[in-house]
């Protein structure tokens, strides 16, 4: 029987509040709702941590920053009987290196839990460092992810109370570098993949996400990070030679090229930003300092211009097919021009697997259970890139798990302060089931 069309959203959210109502039903046990009061006991003091994190500003570039957190963390680590270890990064990458915390035994799946010690707010950043109004506060990382990393740690306090973690195997990797990563990326990046390749499970704790409909969700996809650079060169000349006997010159070109990319690229999960343009008689670009000059008259033909752009893609053959048809786009150039595109991938794709949203059905049976109701799927455009993605080759993921809050990357970020006890609720009974 066809459903007509009018009714359509009606049913689909006859069948939302029916899912929710049926996860509702399902009581704690005995021992998940000591869990839930052992988390509620500690928070007051996991807010406490968190102030005292954020107080110290650890933007990626600032190592000694960036280690001193990572201290911070690893006493608490220790205090809950973790091995923990600093992986230090060779010199020349100019990054802090990472914090890596273990407790090992042979029971139930083998957890990796993913967090990041670096924010994006350098020494001379003018962030409030904690500033607390009503429900929320202000600071540096405060949701992104210094909130995160606290709810890690919350929630395996009330699982070490518990003696939940006695014989069981969970990994906890805090990057150092998680806002701007540090090259070679499989040096950067080796610790957490090895974390992976020893693990059945990885849940991350970048700040947790409402969809569109405002409801919790979490991630269990996200888009691969990448760049292109678009460099022209043509024949330069007097102006009035334009179009004909000199061609076309560099940025008409470049404009070109960037017009067809709008025109025969778009589709869902892809997107392309030109970020950066710079054109005349010569132009230059720093990429150190991420700015670019150019010199050029107005009755001169333009002979250079370079284009930086950002890639995202779902998957690598969506990252393959973009990449064909841009080529294909850039080999038809003007004439009198000359074009050619480069690409760049920072962070890999993570499809969204039937092996993820496994994981999401767990962790939303186990927030109704606790009852903070239901959690769906975000869609995966509308995220970033993250930590995860780099050991979605080797193991089921689930991102999203940390701190609510928004304003991440500016100066107004913000956190929800009950959100870390919330977070740290739906982690601990997720860990517990998956652990048993």
């Amino acid at each position: 029987m066809k459903i007509p069309d009018a009714i359509r959203p009606a049913l689909a959210l006859l069948l939302v509040m029916a899912t929710a109502l049926t996860q509702a039903q399902q009581p704690l046990s005995s021992d998940e709702q000591r869990l839930v009061a052992t988390i509620k006991h500690h928070t007051p003091e996991a807010l406490k941590l968190l102030e005292r994190s954020v107080l110290i500003n650890s933007g990626t570039m600032n190592a000694a920053g960036v280690r001193e957190v990572g201290a911070l963390f690893r006493a608490e680590f220790e205090r809950l009987g973790f091995a923990t270890r600093w992986v230090d990064m060779p010199p020349a990458m100019q990054r802090a290196g990472h914090l890596v915390a273990e407790r090992v035994g042979n029971q139930g799946q083998r957890m990796l839990l993913i967090g990041h010690l670096d924010t994006v707010f350098e020494k001379d950043s003018p962030v409030p460092p904690w500033q607390i109004d009503g429900r929320r506060v202000r600071g540096q990382g405060v949701s992104d992810m210094k909130g995160g990393d606290v709810i890690i740690l919350l929630a395996l306090r009330a699982l070490n109370e518990a003696g939940a973690l006695d014989g069981r195997t969970v990994r906890v990797v805090f990057t150092g570098d998680e806002e701007r990563v540090g090259h070679p990326v499989e040096v950067a990046r080796a610790a957490l993949v090895d974390a992976a390749k020893q693990s059945d499970a990885a849940l991350a704790f970048e700040g947790a996400a409402h969809d569109d409909q405002g409801r919790d969700a979490a991630t269990t996809g996200r888009r691969a990070s990448g760049g292109w650079r678009l460099t022209v060169t043509a024949r330069t000349g007097h102006s009035s030679g334009v179009f004909g006997r000199e061609g076309f010159g560099a940025v008409y070109e470049a404009a070109r090229v960037l017009n067809a990319f709008r025109e025969q690229l778009i589709e869902p999960d892809l997107t392309f930003n030109a970020a950066t343009i710079v054109g005349g008689t010569s132009a230059s670009w720093d990429d150190a300092q991420s700015q670019g000059t150019a010199f050029g008259k107005t009755n001169v033909i333009p002979r250079d211009t370079v284009v930086h752009g950002d890639l995202r893609y779902l998957t690598a053959e969506q990252g393959a097919r973009a990449r064909e048809r841009m080529q294909a786009v850039v080999d038809q150039p003007l004439p009198g021009t000359r074009s050619h595109i480069s690409f760049s991938e920072a962070y890999p794709p993570m499809a969204p697997t039937p092996g993820n949203r496994k994981l999401l059905a767990l962790y939303s049976r186990a927030s109704a259970d606790a009852g903070l109701g239901a959690v769906v799927e975000l869609p995966p455009g509308q995220r970033g890139a993250g930590d995860v993605q780099f050991v979605a080759p080797f193991v089921d993921g689930l991102d999203g798990l940390g701190a609510a809050g928004g304003g991440a990357h500016t100066p107004d970020e913000w956190l929800d302060i009950a959100s870390i006890e919330r977070g740290a609720v739906r982690a601990a009974l997720l860990i517990y089931r998956l652990t048993r």
